[in-house]
């Protein structure tokens, strides 16, 4: 009885150290989607501003 008892405490002690590593763990970068516009979106509103320039300039 006494074997069996001391079998077990030592199986407990030994899976006890290796319960964890000493490396650091690692940590990922969190992903970043950013949102882009189409080159059409940003030409347009000039576009319109020199239309409206030269209708102004055409009536004067």
């Amino acid at each position: 009885m006494k074997k069996l008892v001391l079998a077990a405490a030592l199986t407990a002690a030994a899976s006890t150290a290796y319960a964890g590593n000493l490396e650091e763990p690692v940590v990922e970068a969190p992903v970043v989607v950013e949102e882009t516009q189409g080159t059409s979106g940003g030409i347009v509103l000039p576009l319109v501003l020199l239309v409206l320039v030269g209708v102004a300039v055409a009536a004067s």
